[in-house]
């Protein structure tokens, strides 16, 4: 088979595209020439298990079918999602991962995996990335347990298809029990290139958002809120040049969705038998989708995330950010199917499986969700009478952003980030950003800043207020363990998220990835992390090699994660210690955002 990937075509138009989703059986094609079209019958699988201490990792090109169209996909051992990897802690595993592309650098970075620098899999960061016809090998000691992932730090390999699941078994028992399990790996996958893609975000960022506000909307509105909250409404909107239906940048319109590699009408099924706990392991692997996981019949008891044991908490529905993972336990009895519904959070789309007692039964699938509307109190306005000056428009015209050439890197061999010089101040005084960083950011790079922020533990998310459910929040998640330091920490680094919707530009403080200085980290040190999100976006910011521990409102110890989800106007702080020496990633796990410069290098120093 050609190794080659060939560019990609003009994706299919919306209904076809639909139509074929939910027929397409999806997966690696078996071989040149034995597609049988797009209607050959679904094929629910799990990817193969790979299990023990040696893997040999090969990542090429695969045809695969969702769609009712043959692309190229980059996967690991022909498969997509990749195989999924079982350790054992305290183990030391040895990967060999070969790049048999034609073409093009590749990598493999364990997310959420405590490990030395030159293990990461970050080209230009951790190493110089895996030339085709080459080697890497990755060793190290397994120092912890749960449900993790693994993908690409190159490029948009990760949007193609580099992606698995990692399953680390415990030394000790965990401290809940369960009869059998199943991962559910969340994706997204789009017949188009992904960097054609890219290059699309950057001309027209809102060119999925298909539901801007109409005239009738207008007419709506002043019938049920009058005519001058409608009018003030519009004119804040207006002012900051956004909409209040744009929930995410790339949605339904564009992916298909894909749980274990399946599209809906797949159905992958996980078997189970009546009375048994059954223990559900999610990873959101997606590039850009956050999901909202519900299985209507069933309470979801969750017993961990990001890998680490929390108190159980029992829910109806939980949001998923992506590259999270979730830990759940249900107890499926009196019905032979539950459907596994997940979808997307601006409610484009959804991807389903089935919980049953045998192969091919299905359960109803539930409609998906009202589309939610932002609100001026979401993206932190609320009660500011307008935006206290916020008034963008003086920006109209101004140029900012980055090219579209994102082949450099602020080292050798680093992929993302952007090469515009960047300089200036946003009034974000006061903050310690580390040795050598700029306080400030470009201007051209910022369209809006939140004027009321708080921690927001405690909110379900836009979307799922007041949805009748019992809805996850941070707030609900509590380590099993106290502080795993003790300390308090003796700094503070406050960093802003921040963004330009109409530029597809994306940031922290207003400096892109290339015009920023690293982040300058003393071995050993505790320190506490707050982030403020500016922008009316949703990121997941995730800090290599180093946990997260979550804080409450008052700043107290609650929860180890690896990825801290940041809603627009929330303001979250973390602590970390420092005790893995080396050259870090810290970026928003939105792929197209990383690559539009939301990242940032941490650097640990004796």
């Amino acid at each position: 088979m050609n190794s080659h990937i060939p560019p990609y075509g003009a994706p299919l138009d919306r209904s076809r595209r639909r139509f074929v989703a939910g027929l397409a059986a999806g997966g690696a094609i078996a071989g040149s020439g034995l597609w049988r079209g797009a209607f050959a019958a679904p094929m629910a699988h799990t990817p193969r298990v790979l299990s023990g201490t040696e893997f040999d990792l090969d990542i090429g090109a695969t045809q695969v079918n969702f769609t009712g169209r043959v692309r190229p996909a980059v996967t690991v051992n022909g498969s997509l999602p990749a195989p999924i990897l079982r350790w054992r802690e305290g183990d030391t595993v040895t990967l060999r991962v070969a790049n048999r592309l034609r073409e093009g650098m590749t990598s493999i970075h364990w997310h959420g995996l405590i490990l030395p620098a030159n293990m990461d899999g970050v080209p230009g960061l951790s190493f110089d990335g895996i030339r085709p016809g080459e080697s890497y090998v990755y060793r190290f000691r397994v120092g912890q347990s749960g449900t993790y992932w693994y993908h690409s730090h190159s490029l948009f390999q990760e949007q193609a298809g580099l992606y698995g699941a990692i399953v680390i078994d415990p030394r000790e028992p965990h401290p809940y029990h369960y009869d059998r399990e199943h991962v559910l790996l969340l994706s997204d996958w789009t017949d188009l290139e992904p960097a054609a893609l890219f290059r699309r975000l950057k001309q027209m960022s809102s060119y999925d958002n298909y539901y801007k506000r109409t005239v009738g909307d207008a007419l709506r509105d002043v019938r049920d809120k009058g005519l001058a909250a409608t009018l003030r409404d519009r004119g804040e909107w207006g002012r900051m040049r956004m909409t209040p239906t744009d929930l995410s940048d790339v949605n339904g319109h564009t992916y298909t969705y894909l749980l274990n590699g399946v599209a809906p009408a797949g159905n992958w099924t996980g078997l189970f038998k009546p009375g048994e706990k059954v223990l559900l392991r999610f990873v959101n692997g997606s590039a850009m989708t956050y999901f909202d996981v519900r299985i209507p019949g069933l309470k979801m008891t969750v017993v961990a995330a990001d890998g680490m044991p929390v108190h159980p908490v029992s829910v109806d529905e939980f949001r998923i950010a992506v590259a999270e993972t979730y830990d759940v336990i249900v107890e499926p009895s009196g019905q032979d199917a539950y459907t596994i519904f997940c979808q997307d959070n601006a409610r484009t789309g959804y991807v389903r499986g089935t919980l049953a007692l045998r192969p091919g039964l299905e359960a109803e699938v539930p409609r998906t969700d009202p589309r939610p509307l932002l609100t001026m109190e979401d993206m932190g306005h609320g009660g500011m009478g307008g935006h206290g000056g916020h008034d963008m428009s003086s920006m109209k015209g101004m140029e900012g952003g980055c090219g579209g050439n994102m082949g450099g890197g602020k080292a050798k061999g680093m992929e993302g980030g952007c090469g515009a010089n960047m300089g200036g101040g946003n009034g974000m005084a006061g903050m310690d950003h580390g040795a050598g960083a700029k306080p400030g950011g470009d201007e051209r790079l910022i369209d809006m800043r939140a004027m009321s922020v708080s921690p927001k533990l405690d909110d379900p998310g836009i979307g799922l207020r007041g949805n009748g459910r019992k809805v996850l929040t941070y707030a609900d998640l509590h380590s099993v363990f106290p502080d795993p330091d003790g300390r308090e920490p003796g700094r503070e680094i406050e960093l802003h998220l921040t963004g330009h919707m109409e530029k597809f530009a994306w940031s922290f403080d207003g400096q892109k990835f290339m015009g920023a200085e690293p982040i300058r980290l003393t071995y050993g040190e505790r320190l506490r992390i707050v982030l403020v999100n500016d922008t009316m976006m949703t990121h997941p910011i995730h800090l290599h090699g180093l946990w997260s521990d979550v804080e409450n409102e008052k700043q107290e110890f609650q929860v180890r994660k690896h990825t801290v989800d940041m809603p627009p106007g929330t303001r979250r702080s973390y602590r970390v210690r420092a005790d893995a020496l080396g050259r870090w990633a810290f970026h928003c796990h939105l792929l197209y955002h990383m690559e539009a410069g939301m990242m940032r290098e941490v650097r640990v120093e004796e």
